[in-house]
């Protein structure tokens, strides 16, 4: 069974401190080329990129006191006192714990970027170039939800650095080169190639990652991985491994994003991510179909929140998004990165559709506060079509059903009290939910509930379009009638 991991080790790396820059290390930009170099042909060798880059790559060590935690810890004088240093305490009882990583310079006056999980609740935490020196690093902020983190050191002279490509340039095919400390073996080059583009490694919110099958392993965490120009191209952060080492899956997050991400760090102390203010969730064939739709590319608002941006605006719960800003939206996470990409306080269109109908709302973007969970997918059952009209049992619903479901007064519909296991309705209704409107016409109780599933309303074999209130949160499901 494979697993995903990030790509921090746990020993410390040793390296003589206050050493001197070697010769090799130049000043000045490493990205620098004279022409651009195709980047789908192999080149003889990339020994001279290794060389030019290679003093712009860091390996970094941390460390961090922590407090006793049950283990054994012997007396003074005991026969045993001996393993208590085994156990790696001090006099006092507590420990310390490192890790490693990589990371790489981007500006000469000493910014460096690496992971999140390299450095995090780090007490103290250095970087070690290639010639040896060892440097102390300050950290200047860090983003979570990308795994992304700045580092700042200081030196009397400018350090050799590098700069970012264009990611959305990139191309499956390309080749590229890593950079890092995987296991501790610090300067460690490997080659290979991009494999895919915008992968899903269900890591977060905002997961784009570029999948790449040059080796890389624990230690490589925060390291670059550059184009043939000399480009950061991507950050490498994590594997999918059965062993924990390199089996060709490794993920890289997009220069661009880290680009962005960390120049708001620099700017100030965090990241900034635009807020729409809305849930949403993915459409499938039959949810397009309901919308006149021949495309699953959109997402549905189940709910808009109070207090966010786009309650001012003239959205409503049911519109089916199209494009955001010019953008096209393909799915949830699309929606997520294009909004958390724009500018805040920028008014952007949105183009959509309601009833069947085309429609543009316009709204100011907000700022997403860190906590805020917003633009996230809201969880959908298992798409199971059967046949029968709707196979489900629909009641009024009453005061007991209100307090044995927790049915707020606002809501108003008719109750699912039961579904057919042969039915279309099964994996997708359950008991206990609302239905709210049929066919994008509210249904208020078991009349127009009929009225909505009669013939002509609701032709045998045509999807019927329902808005379902599931413990306070809107969803949507197309069922296949039939009788």
């Amino acid at each position: 069974m494979s697993a995903l991991a990030g790509l921090a080790g746990a020993a410390l790396l040793a390296a003589p401190a206050g050493a001197q820059r070697s010769q090799g290390e130049t000043r000045g930009s490493l990205s620098d080329t004279t022409s651009v170099i195709n980047q789908q042909r192999a080149p003889d060798s990339f020994s001279e990129l290794a060389r030019r880059l290679m003093p712009s790559v860091v390996n970094i060590t941390t460390s961090q006191t922590v407090a006793p935690n049950g283990m054994p810890e012997f007396p003074d004088g005991s026969p045993l006192e001996r393993f208590n240093e085994f156990f790696g305490r001090d006099p006092e009882g507590f420990r310390r714990e490192g890790s490693l990583g990589s990371g790489f310079v981007v500006s000469a006056d000493g910014v460096i970027i690496t992971n999140n999980h390299v450095i995090e609740n780090a007490d103290e935490i250095n970087v070690i170039f290639s010639s040896g020196r060892t440097l102390q690093a300050e950290l200047i902020g860090t983003d979570v939800e990308t795994d992304i983190a700045v580092l700042k050191v200081e030196s009397e002279t400018p350090l050799p650095f590098v700069e970012f490509a264009d990611s959305d340039a990139a191309e499956v095919g390309d080749w590229v080169m890593a950079i890092g400390n995987p296991f501790g073996f610090g300067g460690s080059v490997s080659a290979g190639i991009i494999s895919a583009r915008n992968r899903d490694i269900q890591s977060g919110r905002y997961d784009d990652f570029i999948q790449t099958d040059a080796a890389i392993n624990r230690g490589n965490s925060g390291g670059p991985l550059f184009n043939l120009n000399g480009e950061v191209v991507g950050v490498n952060t994590a594997i999918i491994s059965p062993t924990g080492g390199s089996v060709g899956l490794g993920f890289s997050i997009p220069a661009n994003l880290v680009e962005q991400v960390s120049a708001q760090i620099i700017e100030y102390g965090k990241p900034r991510r635009g807020w729409f203010g809305v849930n949403v969730q993915g459409i499938d064939e039959g949810l397009a179909g309901a919308y006149g739709l021949d495309s699953t590319d959109g997402v549905i608002i189940t709910n808009i929140d109070g207090e966010g941006p786009a309650a001012g605006a003239d959205f409503e719960v049911g519109d089916l998004l199209l494009t955001f800003d010019g953008k096209m939206i393909e799915n949830v996470r699309g929606l997520t990165r294009i909004v958390a990409e724009t500018e805040i306080g920028k008014r952007v269109r949105v183009d959509l559709i309601r009833d069947r109908k085309r429609r543009t709302v316009t709204f100011e973007v907000g700022e997403l506060a860190s906590n805020n969970e917003s633009e996230t997918r809201e969880p959908l059952p298992d798409n199971a079509l059967a046949q029968n009209p709707l196979g489900a049992e629909l009641k009024n619903v009453d005061d007991d059903a209100r307090r044995r479901y927790g049915i707020a007064r606002s809501v108003d519909g008719v109750l699912v009290n039961s579904v057919a296991a042969n039915g279309p309705s099964f994996g997708k209704l359950r008991k206990g939910d609302v239905i709210t409107e049929m066919g994008f016409k509210r249904v208020a109780d078991l009349e127009d509930a009929y009225d909505a599933l009669s013939p002509t309303n609701a032709p045998p074999g045509a999807p019927l379009l329902l808005r379902v209130s599931r413990s306070g949160q809107n969803m949507f499901f197309t069922i296949e009638t039939k009788r």
